[in-house]
């Protein structure tokens, strides 16, 4: 996974930490010379389950280069943890709703048909199941709360691969947007600039040698709502 960090001596602007879809955000900043510090510190299935520990020095990572990176991004905003963070944190923790929706996890719940009945994806168990697979991510968005940070969270490009199930990957969404606006994340929800009629990412905002990530133009249109938001 390449990280990506600002090297202007400017003030940064904001942290940015997540998986592999922060990469177009921090590109996109990049480009446009903002400064910030951080990028993706690894793939989506790295943080939905368990995956920090937390004491009185504060939060750290399991993995062992996560926390180094983690480490030399809060080290490069002079800050000893994320306490004393003094910028927003822009955050894609939890969001990879194609890996919450891989179409093996819910072979059980299918009707004869094979599709995941409406009524099964309006249910309790289902938003039981939705918040126990991304527990890991909704423990840190409370201890970011708890903190008093201010937390960004931009929605992830709305593309599903053949591995997951369309129905699966949008009722997750909805469950994961009204559990990190619950603790008070700032969703980031460009779904009406840049999907089509069916509610998929138009191609104009994907990422042509992929089918998961979103190109420079959507990191570009994320950034600037960033902005019009103050950061």
């Amino acid at each position: 996974m390449t990280t990506q960090c600002s090297t202007t001596t400017t003030p940064a602007r904001f942290l940015l930490l997540g998986d592999s879809h922060a990469g177009c955000i921090g590109r996109a900043a990049q480009a446009a010379e903002l400064p910030f510090v951080g990028g993706p510190l690894g793939s989506g299935r790295d943080f939905l389950g368990p995956f920090f520990e937390t004491d009185a020095a504060g939060l750290t990572f399991r993995q062992a280069e996560t926390q180094r990176l983690y480490r030399e991004f809060l080290d490069t905003l002079d800050v000893p943890a994320l306490a004393g963070l003094r910028v927003p944190l822009v955050c894609t923790f939890g969001l990879s709703a194609h890996t919450v929706a891989t179409r093996q996890n819910w072979d059980l719940y299918r009707d004869r048909h094979g599709s995941v009945p409406d009524t099964f994806l309006r249910s309790g168990l289902f938003a039981d199941l939705i918040r126990a697979t991304v527990r890991g991510a909704l423990a840190f968005y409370d201890h970011a709360a708890a903190l008093g940070l201010r937390v960004l969270a931009p929605l992830p490009p709305q593309r599903v691969p053949g591995m997951s199930d369309p129905d699966v990957f949008f009722a997750a969404q909805d469950i994961l947007v009204a559990e990190l606006t619950a603790r008070g994340a700032e969703l980031v929800d460009l779904r009406t600039r840049v999907t089509d009629e069916s509610g998929r990412q138009r191609p104009a905002f994907s990422q042509p040698d992929d089918t998961i990530h979103g190109n420079l133009a959507f990191g570009r249109l994320v950034l600037s709502e960033l902005l019009d938001r103050g950061l």
